[in-house]
């Protein structure tokens, strides 16, 4: 049996190549798995628990799916679905994980976590995601008419694709002091995350101790997934294929 992760598939309704992979996956692959575990972005941008569009319920009843066939799934939100709450949970299935988890991987103890955090040198992102993670703005917008949260959203999609522009990519990735903050904060030696879309397996030493930190990659071009078992672990691409599953 096999344990699988993904990250930054970035579904849309703009996106059918992705979705009729992220689909065929679901119902060829995560069926037959231990668990399935999701470390953010899911979703290019999910406006809340209230969306009823098409796509919306598509998504959701594939995971409803796959949780009732037994096959349990959790959900680090990322910085593109850090609205995904509760009632997306219970339409799904899906268990709600914080943003650091650690998690029993066949013995071994890893944290799993989206990985935005890990990029400490971004400040102006940092800065940004302590804002929109405020509860009271959570709730405020939760709570505006569909038609008020749509234009709201593409301004920052918009914003946010300016300012990356001007960034160099090593601002854009982890920082090391982090990585090995986190991992002997909870006493691991075993990261799993995604966010920086650079998939690779590094390996580096702590005080003496080999650790390991894999990055699962985006779904731009490809399905990516991250597949683990008792003995190994593998990061596999999958091909877009024309047609639904």
């Amino acid at each position: 049996m096999t344990t699988l992760f993904i990250s930054d598939l970035h579904l849309s309704a703009d996106t059918p190549d992705i979705n009729a992979c992220f689909e065929r996956f679901m119902r060829e692959e995560a069926i037959h798995a231990d668990a399935l575990y999701v470390l953010g972005d899911l979703f290019d941008f999910w406006i809340g628990d209230d969306d009823n569009s098409e796509f919306a319920k598509r998504v959701r009843a594939e995971f409803k799916r796959l949780t009732d066939s037994g096959v349990p799934c959790f959900f680090t939100k990322g910085n593109r679905d850090f609205l995904v709450g509760k009632r997306f949970a219970k339409q799904t299935g899906m268990v709600l994980l914080g943003d650091e988890t650690v998690i029993d991987l066949y013995g071994r103890k890893a944290v799993i976590l989206h990985g935005d955090t890990l990029c400490t040198d971004d400040h102006q992102y940092l800065a940004f995601r302590a804002k929109v993670n405020q509860p009271w703005l959570q709730w405020l917008f939760n709570r505006l008419p569909m038609a008020a949260k749509r234009p709201i959203v593409r301004k920052v999609q918009s914003d946010a694709r300016d300012t990356k522009k001007d960034k160099s990519f090593d601002i854009m990735d982890v920082t090391q002091s982090e990585v090995e903050k986190v991992l002997l904060q909870h006493h691991a030696d075993l990261m799993i995350h995604g966010h920086t879309h650079r998939p690779n397996v590094h390996t580096f030493a702590v005080d003496g101790q080999e650790m390991t930190r894999i990055v699962l990659g985006d779904w731009y071009e490809q399905g990516s997934i991250l597949c683990c078992n008792a003995n190994n672990f593998s990061l596999e691409t999958r091909p877009f294929c024309t047609g639904n599953p």
